[in-house]
Order: C-alpha cells, then sequence, then structure tokens
C-alpha cells in the first residue's frame, strides 16, 4: 500500500521538473535570455564587446518580442591567455542550452569557433545566430518573436531561425 503513494509522488516530481525545461510554452511578459559568446578579454575584445554591447542595447530598445522581455548574457569565450578557445567556447554553448529561458545564441566572432558552438546550441533546438553583429542577431530574435502566435518562444525563434 505503501508504493502507490511513492508512485504518485515520483511522478509529480518528474512532471515538476519536466515543466521548467521550456517545453510548456512561456507566460506573457516571461524574461527570456539570449546568449553571447565572445572573446572579452585579451587581443579579441574589442570585437567581443562591442557583440555584447550591440545586442544589449538593441535588446534595451524594444519590449522584447512579442509581450516578453529579452535578457541579454554575455559569456567570455577567452581562455587564460585571452584568447578564445574550444573548451570555453562549447562552455558556454552548453550553458545556453541549459537554461529553460534561452530562445538563441549568437556565436563567436571567429568561424573555427562557431563550428564549436553550433552543433551544441542546434541539437538542443536553441536558436544559432552567427556571423551577425549584435544588433542584427536581437533584431531576428524580435521578429520571429513578434511573428509567432506560438505561447513557446524558443521554438518560434528556432523555427524561424533555422527554417
Amino acid at each position: 500500500m505503501l508504493r502507490l503513494p511513492a508512485i504518485l509522488i515520483a511522478c509529480a516530481l518528474v512532471a515538476s521538473l519536466a515543466g521548467g525545461c521550456g517545453e510548456g510554452g512561456a507566460e506573457e511578459g516571461a524574461e527570456l535570455t539570449v546568449y553571447v559568446s565572445a572573446p572579452l578579454r585579451g587581443a579579441e575584445a574589442v570585437a567581443g564587446k562591442r557583440l555584447c554591447a550591440e545586442a544589449r542595447e538593441q535588446a534595451a530598445q524594444g519590449r522584447g518580442g512579442g509581450d516578453y522581455k529579452l535578457r541579454v548574457a554575455c559569456l567570455d569565450a577567452a581562455g587564460p591567455d585571452g584568447r578564445w578557445t574550444l573548451a570555453k567556447v562549447g562552455s558556454n554553448a552548453r550553458r545556453s542550452t541549459e537554461d529553460s529561458t534561452s530562445v538563441a545564441y549568437v556565436g563567436e566572432p571567429d568561424q573555427a569557433a562557431r563550428r564549436q558552438s553550433r552543433p551544441i546550441v542546434e541539437q538542443a533546438e536553441v536558436a544559432y545566430l552567427g556571423d551577425l553583429s549584435g544588433r542584427e542577431a536581437i533584431a531576428q530574435v524580435t521578429a520571429a518573436l513578434d511573428e509567432s502566435d506560438s505561447n513557446d518562444p524558443r521554438a518560434a525563434v528556432f523555427d524561424a531561425v533555422e527554417g
């Protein structure tokens, strides 16, 4: 007899954990995250900081697309020597896929770095935006959210960008 309550509790726990994964959609006014990965120190820091600043500026100008608020999270892709590393790029890409509020990943300014992050992000069905300015990337995310009637912003942005 004690098995049934334990099973019900386990099922409820699994259901509550699954609800935070972004699969159930998002309510109006929800905060959505766009991750930007770029070297923020070292010789490549100027380009990386510009990419992040443009993305933040563009996100701050609008209401975020649809009825959502966009937050830009800038992740440093530079290793100890100030240059991007495959380990940091992979870690940044994985971080964006683990966040249930994540709707897009703006890839690194370097093409070789983008080859590392893109498959990780796309496998998780997070929209990948590479070789764009921060303004262009956020404008694409905002347009995708504005044009979608879906309550699943991650899927809406992914479909618009990858489709």
